[in-house]
């Protein structure tokens, strides 16, 4: 079955369209719509969207691969990103980044076996002065420290997880 989006996030396309001078520039706003439906940019995305901004289905895939916000499979529920910078990483962001993945129990790159969380490293989130940096979903934790990922761990999955 072809992807298609839902009545209100049709509508929200309409209103991204209306934003842009022509239909090629909302190719990015478009895809992190349909992601946000979807939860991943598959085939059938790649397809909806190049249809709908009158683009080829490889201008649309080159984008998509291009930028590292859009999930090429499924994900958890949540995403947990750890800066890996330099700023970052001469902070402490390694040793973050190996509790995560102790905390969680899988690698980075990778989905508990829940669902809930991917963990992921980012090259940069732009707060160097404030590193360690993690994102969690769309949310900035800075200067962190094992404790302050326990507790943002806790919220989201349980003193359990």
């Amino acid at each position: 079955m072809p992807f298609a989006l839902s009545p209100e996030r049709e509508r929200e396309m309409n209103d991204i369209f209306s934003r842009y001078p022509n239909k090629q520039a909302a190719c990015i706003p478009l895809l992190h719509l349909c992601q946000e439906q979807n939860g991943w940019v598959d085939d059938q995305v790649i397809a909806f969207v190049s249809q709908q901004c009158e683009l080829s289905t490889a201008h649309v895939q080159g984008v998509a691969t291009f930028y590292s916000l859009f999930n090429h499979a499924p994900v958890g529920k949540h995403q947990v990103w750890v800066c890996r910078t330099l700023s970052c990483a001469l902070n402490g962001s390694e040793s973050i980044l190996h509790h995560c993945e102790k905390r969680l129990g899988v690698h980075a790159g990778e989905t508990t076996a829940d669902g809930k969380v991917t963990l992921r490293t980012a090259e940069c989130l732009a707060a160097c002065g404030q590193g360690p940096v993690m994102q969690v979903d769309k949310t900035y934790h800075e200067h962190l420290t094992i404790e302050k990922v326990d507790r943002i761990l806790d919220e989201l999955v349980g003193k359990s997880g």
